[in-house]
């Protein structure tokens, strides 16, 4: 990686723009863009350049890392109509998309003099402000080991999988589990609630079997306060995963039958305030539904 080069970021959501702020932070020189510019913002104030388009961002950086809402938006801003003229960078795809879109990716853009990796993260803001992201890679092999020193502000340890679409099915995997494990748990947890039992007695138990996960501990406080403001991931961008992996799976011929009812639950929060909380305010959907309300008084007869 050269250090006189600056480093190009197309995208800055909340990964997005952690990212930009740790790579700021370790001394790096970065252009950046969004399609809404005022997010751009708080990493202009860092030292940032902003630039208008996405080719401005791109034209004289040798890396680019796009942190991009779905393989859509990766597509229309990498493959544009007017031909964003490639010189040789290097795209390192680092959101969460649909692995055959990171397929069309990586064949497609060769072809403009680009080449590509996909390296989608598990973790979220903070492990991004720290560097602590755990980040898995796809792609040709010696364009992992070239990407590595960048990827490594990142991530202490960024784990090559194999070929392009091997790392992003990986990564929604893994997305999966956190969407199984926290609807298992909010289900339990309003059970032994409902049930009169003391929640720190059913913790203890839970944490001493090895039914217990981490993220369980990690998420309680906010099922027992009903609190679900700041996310680092919100419930929106957990059902695209989930569906994204059920896509994923379906291709291989595998039986999702089992997550049909929890698709349906996280479609409940579509275009609802839930949407924009953090994934944990699923719990709200678990529930028990609100009685509903009393029929009103007719009128009297005289």
């Amino acid at each position: 990686m050269s250090a006189s080069l600056p480093i190009a970021l197309l995208g800055t959501g909340l990964l997005g723009t952690a990212i930009g702020q740790r790579l700021l932070q370790q001394g790096l020189t970065l252009r950046v863009w969004n399609r809404h510019p005022e997010r751009l913002q708080p990493l202009v104030a860092l030292g940032a350049e902003a630039c208008a388009t996405a080719a401005e961002a791109v034209l004289p950086s040798r890396w680019v890392i796009t942190a991009l809402s779905d393989g859509g938006a990766c597509r229309q801003v990498l493959l544009p109509a007017d031909d964003l003229r490639w010189q040789g960078q290097r795209v390192l795809q680092m959101g969460t998309i649909a692995p055959d879109a990171s397929r069309q990716l990586a064949e497609a853009l060769p072809q403009r003099g680009a080449a590509y990796l996909e390296a989608p993260v598990l973790g979220s803001r903070p492990e991004a402000l720290a560097g602590t992201l755990q980040i898995l890679v796809g792609g040709d092999e010696d364009l992992y080991r070239e990407a590595l020193p960048l990827l490594r502000h990142l991530g202490p340890q960024p784990k090559w999988f194999g070929a392009v679409g091997s790392a992003l099915e990986t990564k929604l995997a893994l997305n999966q589990l956190i969407a199984s494990l926290t609807h298992a748990f909010s289900l339990s947890l309003h059970l032994v609630q409902a049930a009169g039992v003391d929640v720190e007695q059913f913790m203890a138990v839970l944490r001493g079997s090895a039914l217990h996960a981490p993220t369980f501990d990690k998420k309680l406080p906010r099922l027992l306060a009903d609190d679900f403001t700041h996310p680092n991931f919100p419930t929106a961008h957990l059902r695209k995963d989930l569906q994204l992996f059920l896509a994923a799976a379906r291709q291989h011929g595998l039986d999702t039958t089992g997550l049909a009812g929890l698709e349906l639950l996280l479609d409940q929060a579509r275009g609802t305030p839930l949407d924009r909380l953090d994934y944990s305010a699923l719990h709200r959907l678990t529930g028990p539904a609100p009685p509903p309300p009393a029929p009103s008084a007719g009128p009297r007869n005289a």
